[in-house]
């Protein structure tokens, strides 16, 4: 790491000199002036009713306030009691009302039904509007900061009824080190966290080393970074948070080094290992899933490959799309709100059983080798193997030949266990390309599924046109022209090896209209399961 610069060096030279919150002052400055240097500006299931989009609003008068910080909270409209509550600190130079749109979060507040708070940096204490996350007085239980935020907390669960037992913090950068603070030192008000570019709890109580901890990181044991967080709330038991990590393979604000250090941490508070217990990847990047001793999925993390010191947003109206690029908010093709609330329970039921809920979910991506389609006459006559799939994707409903094809998707389930009770399995596929309209006229996009494999085996032959199905038309996908897409929900999957699926329309288009998908990775079965 370079040298700090002469000004920086000064500012050093005055922290020993100055007390109290001025003093904070200066060292929020120096660690922003560093963020700024570094920093290049770059660019599901729903509630039955879902609640309707509101305003972001300030909120004064939340408690002794002894970090000096501003509330905002964002409530959709009729929201009623008993709802999650999601709180989301900003980064360092930004504000609540740069992170609540932006960021996607208003928007699966409104699908999925829950409150949000904003907690703000002012200036008075960090002339960058960071979050003195390295400050030793502002990450202590029942100090500074981190009980502003438990304050404000405390104020949403009075006001708006959130339910205790679903309380959730993320942070970008500043707000996910800040995220870290408040999910150790209130373990007994977080049910869940997530940290986008963020470092480990308590990595530095100074801004000495607070530049040491963005880069080049700093290197402890599992179990030294598992005693900060104890030592917190010394005599606290658990349950403890569970955590979402995300982090860029290009941040050199925050380096990847701070994902290995927080995955050490919170692994080892829980009693695991640092071996994930799953991998795949998701919109194309890695994803991996540490369980507890129960199957809990207790950390995850993602790991967004070529991209720098940012949120991951993926602007569009998608069914997993959200945000709006900007400043610090990346246009990285995934939404990580999204994925973050799926990880917490959110999207379950419009808000989730609680942290890490459902207790055991993998998302497994497509069998690329067995992946296909077969085309045959309306009556599956004369079926044949499709012979585009390797360069346009495997095809769904009439073609320009005049043809009907049907895509056949396959994935290994046998990471279900076979004492396993499937509460919920979706699959989300993404178009190629298409020509018409095959949801003409009402027509609909069934999925057929098969605990095992349609023909003698799991590679596309002709027999799977019209091989039986274990539950014909399990599930469905809505119209959608663009981007990704999810089905409806189902639960017949083969606890023991593969399950197929087969995509068809349920009538046969009288004219050319079809959808190409693509196979593989691209395509993923996601399963529930307690």
């Amino acid at each position: 790491m370079p040298l700090p610069s002469a000004r920086v060096r000064h500012r050093r030279e005055l922290l020993l000199r100055t007390p109290g919150r001025l003093r904070r002052s200066f060292a929020g400055a120096a660690v922003g002036a560093l963020l700024v240097t570094l920093l290049a500006v770059t660019g599901p299931a729903s509630l039955t009713a879902p609640a309707q989009a509101a305003s972001l609003t300030e909120v004064t008068g939340f408690g002794s306030n002894p970090g000096n910080l501003r509330m905002f909270r964002y409530v959709p409209d009729g929201l009623p009691a008993g709802r999650p509550l999601v709180v989301a600190m900003h980064g360092c130079t930004q504000s609540a009302g740069g992170f609540d749109d932006e960021t996607g979060w208003t928007t699966w507040a409104d699908q999925w039904g829950f409150a949000l708070l904003l907690p703000q940096q002012q200036s008075a204490n960090n002339l960058n509007n960071c979050f003195n996350w390295f400050e030793a007085g502002d990450i202590r239980r029942d100090a500074g900061e981190a009980l502003s935020i438990k304050q404000m907390t405390d104020r949403m669960k009075a006001d708006v009824g959130s339910d205790p037992a679903r309380v959730h913090a993320t942070g970008l950068s500043a707000g996910a080190a800040m995220t870290n603070v408040v999910l150790a030192a209130y373990p007994d008000v977080f049910a869940a966290g997530a940290s986008v570019a963020g470092l480990p709890y308590a990595c530095a109580t100074s801004v000495v080393a607070a530049y040491s901890c963005m880069n080049p990181g700093t290197d402890l044991t599992p179990a030294a970074w598992a005693a900060k967080v104890r030592d917190a709330h010394p005599g606290y038991a658990g349950p403890w948070p569970a955590v979402s990590v995300w982090q860029g393979t290009t941040d050199t604000t925050v380096v990847p080094a701070n994902l290995t250090e927080t995955v050490e941490q919170w692994t080892a508070v829980h009693g695991t290992d640092t071996t994930p217990d799953a991998t795949d990847t998701v919109n194309g990047y890695p994803h991996a899933v540490y369980r507890d001793s129960g199957g809990r999925a207790v950390v995850e993390t993602y790991t967004i490959t070529g991209t720098g010191h940012g949120q991951p947003v993926d602007p569009g109206t998608g069914a997993e799309q959200c945000g709006t690029a900007g400043a610090y908010i990346l246009d990285a093709d995934i939404c990580a709100a999204y994925h973050i609330g799926r990880f917490w329970g959110l999207a379950e039921d419009g808000g989730g059983t609680g942290p890490g809920a459902p207790a055991q979910r993998a998302v497994i991506p497509g069998t690329a080798a067995d992946d296909g389609y077969v085309k045959a006459s309306a009556d599956g006559a004369g079926a044949a193997v499709g012979a585009l799939e390797a360069t346009m994707g495997a095809a769904v409903g009439r073609g320009a030949d005049g043809r009907h094809n049907r895509t056949l998707l396959s994935f290994d389930t046998s990471v279900v266990p076979d004492d396993a009770t499937v509460t919920r399995a979706h699959v989300t596929v993404t178009r190629a390309s298409g020509g018409g309209d095959p949801w003409a006229g009402g027509n609909r996009l069934l999925v057929d599924v098969r605990t095992g494999c349609f023909g003698a085996s799991c590679a596309t032959a002709a027999e799977d046109w019209a091989a039986p199905a274990t539950a014909d038309g399990a599930a469905e996908l809505v119209r959608f022209t663009s981007g990704s897409a999810d089905s409806t929900a189902f639960t017949g999957i083969n606890r023991g090896g593969p399950t197929q699926l087969r995509l068809r329309l349920a009538d046969p288009p009288a004219a050319a209209a079809y959808l190409f998908l693509r196979t593989g990775a691209e395509a993923r079965l996601t399963v529930e399961w307690e």
